[in-house]
C-alpha cells in the first residue's frame, strides 16, 4: 500500500499546481506502468475551454501517446479524486488494471464539483432524462456500421 500511496501523493501535488497555475479545477491523475510514470493530467477545463480536458482524460491521453497504444494494459491510474461518470467511462475504454483515488465524490461535492445530477440521470430511461434526447432511425446510419463490420482490416477495439 505504501508504493500507492506514493503515486497518489504525485497525483495529488499535480492536481494542486495545475490549479495553483490557473489551469482549472483541484485534480490531478497519473498514469503508472511498470514502476513508471507514462502519463500525466491535471483538470484543464477553464483554461482550454473543454469540457472533457478532466485531469483523468488529459493522463489518459498523455499515457497512450507516450505508449503509443489505445489501451493501457498493465497500467494503473492514479487520481486525487474518484472518477466523474465521464473519467469513470474513459478509463473503462482505455482498460488498465486498477484505479486508486483520494479524494471521494462527496468530498468534490463539499467543493462545488457535484456530479450526482449525472449519476441521477444515466439509469433513467432516454425518454425520462433532462436533455431531450431524440432517436431518428437512418438507414444511412447502419449502412455505415455494416461497412464497418465487414471490414478486412479493421482495429477491433
Amino acid at each position: 500500500m505504501e508504493e500507492h500511496k506514493k503515486w497518489l501523493l504525485e497525483a495529488i501535488r499535480i492536481s494542486e499546481q495545475g490549479f495553483k497555475m490557473g489551469k482549472g479545477g483541484p485534480f490531478g491523475a497519473i498514469i503508472v506502468k511498470n514502476g513508471q510514470v507514462v502519463g500525466r493530467g491535471w483538470n484543464q477545463v477553464t483554461s482550454t475551454m473543454d469540457p472533457t480536458a478532466h485531469a483523468e482524460v488529459v493522463a489518459i491521453r498523455d499515457a497512450c501517446g507516450f505508449l503509443k497504444n489505445f489501451q493501457l494494459d498493465d497500467c494503473i491510474v492514479y487520481t486525487s479524486c474518484e472518477p466523474c461518470p465521464m473519467c469513470l467511462g474513459a478509463i473503462y475504454w482505455a482498460r488498465p488494471k486498477a484505479i486508486y483515488y483520494a479524494n471521494t465524490r462527496d468530498n468534490a461535492a463539499a467543493i462545488g464539483f457535484d456530479d450526482s445530477f449525472i449519476y441521477d440521470e444515466i439509469p433513467k430511461a432516454v425518454e425520462d432524462r433532462s436533455i431531450p434526447t431524440i432517436h431518428i432511425p437512418c438507414e444511412e446510419a447502419w449502412e455505415v456500421f455494416k461497412e464497418w463490420q465487414n471490414k478486412s482490416d479493421k482495429i477491433s477495439y
